[in-house]
């Protein structure tokens, strides 16, 4: 995935996204990075187009060397993630970095609300996802995200990078090119090899009629729950 990959993404000018792709795309094998990089994508969509979006990025930092390098990058930068992912329709609601001694990988986590997935395509980050949520006749909505090729070489090895895409839609699938379902969490999975010139993921669904059941509905239904038990206990009693 370009995101991953290319990492130029976190730089603030052109002329350094250039140099940085050209040093990533050969120092990644120097460094022992090849084979450990991974990306998972989960997504809550509403019917109105609104939703939640939570990115977990990492990569394998095995020696002093590796992480250093990566550092300078950024890509690990809680302040970087930030301002990549910011924007007018949208609200960070956390960013996470941490190392997990375990397996001796670093990770990015970056939690996210938006108004509609369409703004998304507003951003530097998803500029190139295409994402769209069109109503179509019938009541249905077609929902689509585009993922971009990846350009590889200088030995890495793309079949052992996975991408993974999670969505859970408001409504009854219709039609969608998933790899696996499980009612309406529909998951995508690709090794990097297999996105080739690009892939869509594409979903038609029926939306429900509220974009989710409000708190307040069941606080009242609660209350009103209440209200008829003891008016009965008071009547039994009488």
């Amino acid at each position: 995935m370009r995101f991953i990959l290319e990492l130029n993404y976190f730089n603030h000018s052109e002329m350094k996204f250039q140099i940085i792709n050209k040093i990533i795309l050969i120092a990644v094998p120097l460094i022992s990075l090849s084979g450990c990089l991974n990306y998972y994508q989960e997504t809550k969509l509403y019917t109105d187009g609104s939703g939640y979006m939570k990115i977990d990025y990492w990569m394998l930092l095995p020696d002093r060397e590796s992480i250093d390098f990566v550092d300078k990058l950024g890509i690990f930068n809680p302040d970087s993630i930030r301002n990549q992912f910011k924007t007018p329709f949208s609200t960070i609601e956390n960013v996470e970095v941490y190392k997990d001694t375990t397996d001796s990988t670093t990770h990015a986590i970056i939690e996210f609300s938006f108004s509609h997935i369409d703004s998304l395509n507003k951003s530097k980050t998803f500029s190139d996802y295409h994402f769209t949520f069109t109503h179509s006749p019938g009541g249905l909505i077609l929902f689509t995200q585009f993922i971009p090729p990846v350009t590889t070489g200088f030995g890495i090895d793309a079949s052992a990078y996975t991408v993974t895409y999670k969505y859970i839609f408001p409504g009854d699938i219709i039609t969608h090119n998933a790899h696996n379902v499980s009612g309406r969490t529909l998951t995508w999975e690709y090794k990097l090899s297999e996105i080739g010139g690009g892939k869509t993921l594409s979903v038609t669904f029926r939306p429900f009629k509220l974009k989710e059941t409000p708190a307040w509905i069941y606080m009242l239904s609660g209350f009103v729950l209440v209200v008829v038990i003891y008016f009965l206990f008071r009547k039994r009693k009488n």
